[in-house]
């Protein structure tokens, strides 16, 4: 019986360095073992806290201002005011849809106003809020397995060339064995991200059509902001029994099940 072949393992040492977003880990073990999965209400429960946080501050703001404002024009408060209204009020009708759209699996949004716009900067301000409270990475966790559902359900299929892998130098042995395993099975060339910028310079230079990411939640969040705008994601976090940075796992089935989710 003939062996999976391989797939040829890309390094690239340029820019920003990985695990950035772990600079003040002070060496403990990680909660659960680097395990932060969970549900993915924890996100809708989170942005909705966030996004009352950020309206809140918006009004406060616009209340201790007011009198300086209405001295520009007298109008001038109540017009921001009723501004701050309907804005609020579109924005938590948008909100509504997009959890809808991803409680009933279907595409009530087009992606621009989904998974690949709004929804990422919603992203990174619900995990700034969670990060206050020390829940960043259980949140973020959530968050990226909501952007995954909603991304999944456009169905998009591209070439075997036209699919990247991105993966982080700090995999397991084994795991990065298994990596290569699929990648070479199905024919999906593999990048080892050794720094941070490389995912924007690979993916400039590659120019694929969809890409296949594998970060810890930290930098998984991170670098969809950057980049799930420009070209379509799946990302898959890791556990990191070890700390961050070293001798990370992550669901082999599942970075199957999403190959082969897009290559034709």
């Amino acid at each position: 019986m003939p062996e999976t072949p391989r797939a040829q393992l890309i390094h690239i040492d340029v820019g920003r360095r990985l695990g950035h977003e772990w600079d003040e880990w002070d060496g403990q073990p990680l909660p659960n073992r680097g395990n932060y999965d969970s549900s993915p209400s924890l996100f809708f429960a989170w942005s909705a806290f966030a996004l009352l946080v950020g309206l809140g501050l918006l009004a406060a703001a616009l209340y201790l201002f007011a009198p300086r404002l209405a001295d520009l024009h007298p109008a001038l408060p109540r017009l921001l005011g009723r501004a701050l209204g309907v804005a609020a009020s579109a924005l938590w009708l948008w909100w509504g849809v997009l959890f809808l759209s991803y409680a009933s699996g279907r595409a009530l949004l087009p992606e621009r106003l989904a998974e690949r716009g709004p929804f990422l900067r919603l992203m990174r301000l619900t995990s700034r809020v969670a990060d206050r409270f020390g829940r960043r990475d259980w949140v973020e966790n959530a968050s990226v397995k909501v952007y995954n559902a909603l991304a999944l359900v456009r169905g998009r299929k591209v070439g075997t060339g036209e699919l990247l892998l991105l993966i982080p130098r700090c995999l397991s042995k084994e795991t990065l064995d298994g990596v290569l395993g699929i990648a070479g099975k199905y024919g999906v060339p593999v990048f080892v991200a050794t720094r941070g910028q490389l995912a924007r310079r690979v993916i400039r230079e590659r120019r694929p059509r969809a890409v296949v990411a594998v970060a810890c939640e930290r930098d998984m969040v991170s670098g969809l902001h950057d980049v799930a705008g420009k070209i379509p994601v799946l990302g898959l976090t890791m556990t990191l029994p070890s700390g961050p940075c070293k001798d990370a796992l992550l669901n082999l089935r599942q970075l199957e099940d999403w190959v082969k989710a897009y290559v034709v």
